[in-house]
């Protein structure tokens, strides 16, 4: 004859408190991925700029960020690349956690991932030193590019197209949600990034410094958004 047992005091206080740790340690889990998200703009504006204004020969009107990958101190600037890069794409999975089942959480943290991994192909692809920068180059565009250069500009492109539209996405979010003022902003934020990029690759005068305020800002603003889901998670 077969007997049923029945769970005892301690089986079902050891049930309750593994039920109980499951969310918390899924909630920890969350805010460090959106940690990442957080401090990866932070990191690689305060580095680049720093930079720029460091720099013997650089000139944020006439050339773009990247340039600062190029010298004796080009590794810092790859290294920002690399990190931050990475930093987001990890990141990234934060988002979705918090943006599962809303409008918008498929699609903005693929492509916030998307805008990551190619910030970290951009550390891996060095554009050619160009227009007097690292101190010592001539003046105006190299002769040829090098193939540092184009895999540079496919990977520029990738992030930047990806950080837009995920700003759009995110603007769409938070419409949906009815928060008009981080609708706004997100939107605000993808323009200036698609402005911006738009100046530089039309030649406009001081296009490199445009650019900068774009990439920067959109960047920064999916920054804002994983500090606040952080806190609130």
């Amino acid at each position: 004859m077969s007997t049923v047992q029945l769970p005892t005091a301690s089986t079902a206080t050891t049930a309750t408190t593994t039920t109980a740790a499951t969310p918390a340690a899924a909630r920890t889990g969350t805010r460090a991925l959106l940690a990442c998200l957080v401090v990866a703009a932070p990191l690689w504006a305060v580095v680049s700029l720093t930079q720029a204004a460091c720099r013997e020969g650089f000139d944020i009107t006439r050339h773009p960020l990247s340039a600062l990958s190029n010298g004796s101190l080009g590794w810092l600037q790859i290294s920002n690349f690399l990190l931050a890069g990475l930093l987001t794409a990890v990141g990234a999975s934060g988002l979705r956690r918090v943006m599962r089942g809303t409008p918008g959480g498929t699609w903005a943290p693929r492509l916030v991932r998307l805008s990551g991994l190619g910030m970290a192909a951009a550390g891996v692809f060095v554009m050619d030193p160009a227009d007097g920068f690292p101190a010592g180059t001539p003046a105006g565009p190299p002769a040829t590019l090098g193939p540092g250069s184009y895999g540079h500009m496919a990977a520029g492109s990738i992030t930047f197209t990806a950080l837009i539209a995920a700003c759009y996405v995110l603007g769409r979010h938070f419409s949906r949600a009815g928060r008009r003022g981080p609708a706004v902003a997100s939107r605000v934020a993808g323009t200036a990034l698609l402005l911006g990029d738009g100046w530089a690759m039309g030649g406009g005068p001081a296009g490199t410094a445009t650019l900068a305020v774009g990439a920067i800002t959109a960047m920064l603003w999916v920054s804002a958004v994983a500090a606040r889901a952080r806190r609130t998670t």
